[in-house]
């Protein structure tokens, strides 16, 4: 009998009623899953002790080993293999692909409770259920009569089930409160609309349920993972969604006068302007995870059509103390990179577009640098994350102190390290090269495509070419790319050495070749990809280099000549991670500027 026949039959002979722990561990044992031995063992190490676990929960709890590997089965692994058993579709929730507010509507929170069942997809004509008890089925009648749909049962963690029933019900009925509370108003936009017999009430900041609100936003974004939060006003509604690994994702739709409140209630814990709304502002907050972590998270508002719009960028304290591995520094880099850091006084240059991972690379580098006999100071704008061993500065451009003014009193404050925020304009780089020359070793960014441009860039801001070989010790460009997710990532058989080849050509991906493909699963939102890893392109300045900018200051020509001083080209770094199977060919390509 095939293995779909045999579920189909299991699934009709099964009782009606409850999971019992017992039956499970003989369905694993007739299955196969686990051996005669192994099932005997587990019950006799459940009969000692009762207990109102879920029967899955506790199973998963004695780590059964599997019969063919001897790997334990955890609470998914065991899922999956009742879903199969039961002919029913397994799922793992994703809470960022639930619409919060559809649920709520479908079925109470004690009715959910009570069956054990959470509602995870609403359409016009159907329901989806997720359930851990697959032979219960007397609630389905009455939820389709309830909600005129017809109901799809799946099978899901019964942990996931009870954490989420939690979470999705309270924070809906936190969203109701909130709106109840201050009626549907908006905020004033370009688009205003006249309403009559709509309330006028503003939500208050301090109202408990946009309190709450804000609270679980953000403990959702912190467990997702996200870099950034978004919160959008849009005509009729407010939009959040979270960007994780480099991509967007929608995760809420709020009533304008709820996405308002929350928008005031985080100014108001960012000491920011509550009032005004006409112009940008910035702000900053310090707030902790569950378990106890401090996470910093840097505001934005920006005044739209319709209404103000705020952006959170996540800062995770961890991310400043990463080793050069973690970063994505292959050993060729990394050795050249301490070496350059090393040095006592000259200036090092860090470059790529916004959200390429420069700050990340910058404190991370300081945080290994600042030992208790240096002096690391920085002036930012604004100041990204809080790091007790440097000295930080933000400018303040309406007091008329910016990079520049910073950067000379920095001066005079006896430093050993220094890193500025950015270098914008002709002032602030003289400021830096002056540093440079009198022994201090000064950090910086800038907005270019690669490492021999910001060469250049230099010379266009007005920083003669005898200053820039004096001072400039090196410059490192970088980009982002999504990392294959190693759960669900499988051998690639139709990715070509050649087109890889083609890809960096004049040069050629030397060493053992083995491309993955993306494939998607529950662990990475069936993505392929979690998580993102840098690439990076190091120029150092030899004494070659010094004079092909005398001679020849053109970014080809130190292109070429900082190739022959051992830098590799951005897109040959990816394709070389492309090589050891950490990501794909398309992503380097869209990540990293063409060879030329």
């Amino acid at each position: 009998m095939s293995t779909t026949a045999k579920s189909r039959t299991s699934a009709r002979s099964a009782p009606r009623g409850p999971l019992e722990w017992r039956a499970v561990v003989e369905w694993l044992g007739a299955d196969g899953v686990i051996s005669p031995e192994e099932a005997q063992r587990t019950i006799a190490r459940c009969s000692q002790a009762e207990s109102a676990q879920h029967p899955l929960v506790r199973l998963a709890a004695v780590a059964m080993q599997r019969a063919v590997d001897g790997k334990p089965l955890d609470i998914e692994s065991l899922t999956q293999w009742l879903a199969g058993r039961a002919g029913m579709d397994y799922l793992r929730i994703d809470p960022l692909r639930v619409d919060v507010a559809k649920v709520a509507d479908t079925m109470s929170a004690a009715y959910a409770e009570r069956h054990r069942v959470l509602p995870v997809q609403v359409s016009a004509s159907e329901v989806v259920v997720a359930t851990s008890e697959p032979f219960l089925v007397d609630w389905v009648e009455e939820v389709e009569r309830q909600s005129r749909r017809a109901v799809r049962r799946v099978l899901a963690n019964p942990q996931d089930i009870h954490r989420y029933t939690a979470e999705f019900f309270a924070l809906a009925k936190s969203v109701r409160a909130a709106q109840k509370a201050g009626g549907s108003a908006g905020a004033a936009s370009f688009e205003q609309l006249v309403e009559l017999g709509r309330s006028n009430k503003q939500l208050d900041a301090n109202d408990q349920g946009v309190v709450q609100v804000v609270d679980w936003l953000w403990n959702y974004a912190f467990d997702q993972r996200a870099s950034d939060i978004h919160l959008e006003p849009r005509r009729e509604q407010g939009v959040i969604r979270f960007r994780i690994d480099g991509i967007l994702h929608p995760v809420y739709q709020m009533p304008m006068g709820v996405l308002n409140a929350m928008i005031a209630r985080i100014k108001l814990l960012g000491r920011m302007d509550v009032v005004e709304k006409r112009r940008p502002q910035d702000g900053r907050i310090k707030t902790r995870k569950a378990h106890g972590d401090e996470i910093e998270m840097r505001l934005s508002t920006l005044p739209t059509a319709f209404g103000e719009k705020m952006v959170m960028r996540i800062f995770d304290p961890d991310t400043a103390v990463k080793d050069l591995d973690a970063l994505g520094f292959s050993p060729h880099d990394s050795q050249r990179w301490e070496a350059l850091v090393k040095r006592p006084h000259g200036i090092i240059l860090v470059t790529g577009p916004t959200g390429s991972g420069k700050t990340t690379t910058l404190y991370s580098t300081l945080k290994r640098v600042a030992t208790e006999e240096v002096n690391v100071s920085t002036v930012e704008d604004p100041i990204e994350m809080i790091e007790p061993s440097f000295n930080q500065t933000q400018v303040q451009p309406q007091l008329d102190f910016g990079f520049a003014e910073g950067l000379r009193a920095l001066m005079r404050q006896d430093p050993d390290i220094i890193m500025v925020g950015e270098i914008r304009d002709l002032q602030t780089a003289e400021m830096a090269v002056q540093a440079a020359l009198t022994g201090h070793l000064v950090f910086s960014t800038l907005h270019t495509n690669d490492a021999p441009s910001a060469v250049t860039r230099m010379m266009e801001l007005g920083v003669p070419a005898y200053l820039i070989n004096a001072t400039l010790l090196g410059v490192l460009a970088q980009r982002l790319v999504r990392t294959l997710c190693k759960q669900c990532r499988l051998p690639d058989p139709d990715a070509s050495r050649d087109a890889l080849d083609a890809s960096v050509r004049p040069w050629k991906v030397s060493g053992p070749y083995k491309p993955f493909k993306p494939i998607g699963c529950v662990d990475c939102r069936m993505t392929g990809f979690l998580g993102r890893m840098g690439l990076y392109e190091l120029l150092t300045v030899s004494q070659a280099t010094k004079e092909k900018l005398m001679r020849e200051p053109d970014a080809d020509a130190l292109r070429r000549q900082a190739v022959a001083d051992g830098m590799r080209p951005l897109r040959l770094a990816g394709a070389l991670r492309v090589a050891e199977g950490l990501t794909t060919l398309e992503e380097v390509l869209i990540a990293t500027p063409q060879l030329e």
